[in-house]
């Protein structure tokens, strides 16, 4: 219905294809657990929104879970507009919800009133309990450690058994969102209880970002091309990287830029944004705000806006000593713009010094913008252990295979291990009994919950 009659746009044939892996996984009699990966802008969020319907429309509730509070209501405040014309009572929950607000939202979660909440790990809590939960999803999940994902787990419903008692919490449906691509070989590897769906294609209309390097002695030409853009009622960010270790300096840099921009660009002609993480969050809030609804043409910031504020106008991401970041970083940067119609650019401003590693992350950037490619040129720079970032890593502590190298072999033990599962889930047949054995010494030594997907 809500396709048929409510839908602004067509869905591309990645979306189409996608949906309908989820549809089968809900129809199942497993639990769905699935990884969607799609670029920046690839259209994650209406994937997820049909998905669910799906859930609505079969009596269950749904929950969607973001990293940060202005994700989740960009989220809240994109669904609430696609879903005006249904009848489906869609709430937020965050760390800043009044006290009133949580009583309402619990009470009507609980007596099942409430048919989709979307929060920030608020949702996590325990006095947060559904009637009856059967999808949820979570976007960006590297941002979560695996012990929260494991409490949504339980929060699914409970049936009564035949002897009378209630069972424990029969889990959720998960969908998890990534706009962060993992190499496909490695995904197997620290996902390899997902099943996983991409989404490789972009909407119709989008045009690919224009990515260029240029050295910091080009940057009069730079400012030029700035005030053209804005002339042309576009916006621009301006992002320089601020890493702990040397964040006295990084902050002075960030200040003596906004002092030169702002020069460059006086007001009352130019408005300038600046966030960073020094910042209040109730200031940082305000002046994305700003910027959102172009009362600035220009937000100076930190890395602070990788995951976050959608402004389709915003056409120019210019980035700072640009070969101070990973390629993952700066492939979420520039996802910043081109959500628009218009010609979106990338500018990567670097010193003339650049070791090997760095000028092959330029390059990359200036040649592609596959998320996918850029992942795999970022696995061979810096290895597995360190792309996921500490708190997934232990996954990978192989002792002889190489997850890169030897991907062929993976998948295929892979392929294998699925097969002996599902004629013998229990590994209770005689010649599985290698298998059991070795399986439960590895169970002694290792917290077998790390891999709750």
């Amino acid at each position: 219905n809500f396709y048929k009659h409510h839908l602004p746009f067509e869905l591309t044939n990645a979306q189409k294809r996608v949906l309908k892996e989820i549809r089968s996984d809900l129809g199942s009699h497993a639990q769905m657990n699935r990884l969607l990966q799609g670029d920046v802008g690839s259209g994650k969020t209406i994937v997820a929104l049909m998905s669910v319907l799906m859930a609505l429309d079969n009596g269950y509730q749904a929950c969607l879970m973001a990293p940060t509070e202005i994700l989740s209501v960009q989220h809240y405040n994109g669904l609430v507009e696609l879903c005006k014309d249904l009848k489906i009572r869609i709430k937020t929950l965050t760390g800043s919800s009044k006290t009133l607000e949580r009583k309402e939202i619990h009470n009507l979660l609980e007596n099942g009133e409430l048919d989709l909440l979307i929060g920030t790990h608020a949702l996590l809590e325990d006095k947060v309990k559904f009637k009856n939960l059967g999808l949820a999803i979570i976007d960006e999940q590297h941002r979560f450690g695996v012990k929260q994902r494991s409490k949504l787990w339980k929060k699914g419903p409970s049936i009564i058994l035949e002897n009378g008692e209630q069972s424990a919490p029969i889990p959720p449906h998960i969908l998890v969102m990534t706009a962060t691509p993992i190499p496909r070989t490695l995904a197997m590897s620290i996902y390899g209880d997902l099943d996983i769906s991409i989404i490789d294609e972009l909407p119709p209309g989008r045009q690919a970002i224009k990515t260029v390097h240029r050295y910091d002695n080009n940057r009069l030409k730079v400012f030029r091309f700035i005030r053209d853009e804005i002339a042309k009622g576009r916006q621009v960010y301006i992002v320089y990287p601020l890493i702990q270790e040397s964040a006295q300096i990084d902050y002075k840099d960030l200040m003596d830029g906004y002092e030169s921009i702002a020069r460059e660009f006086p007001k009352p002609k130019y408005q300038i944004s600046i966030v960073h993480g020094q910042m209040k969050p109730a200031d940082k809030d305000f002046e994305m705000q700003r910027f959102a609804k172009g009362e600035t043409q220009i937000m100076v910031a930190t890395t602070v806006i990788e995951v976050g504020v959608n402004v389709p106008n915003a056409s120019v991401m210019i980035i700072e000593s640009a070969e101070r970041f990973g390629l993952s970083q700066l492939h979420q940067l520039r996802g910043r713009v081109g959500r628009g119609a218009e010609q979106s650019y990338c500018i990567l401003m670097t010193g003339h010094k650049l070791s090997e590693n760095s000028k092959t992350r330029i390059q990359t950037m200036c040649q592609t913008n596959d998320g996918f490619e850029i992942a795999e040129v970022d696995l061979k720079l810096r290895g597995p252990g360190d792309i996921m970032g500490t708190q997934q890593s232990g996954v990978l502590n192989l002792r002889i295979a190489d997850v890169v190298k030897d991907s062929n072999i993976l998948q295929h033990a892979r392929y294998w291990a699925k097969q002996v599962l599902t004629k013998d889930s229990s590994l209770s047949h005689p010649e599985n009994a290698v298998i059991l054995n070795t399986y439960r010494q590895m169970a002694k030594f290792k917290n077998i919950w790390n891999y709750i997907s």
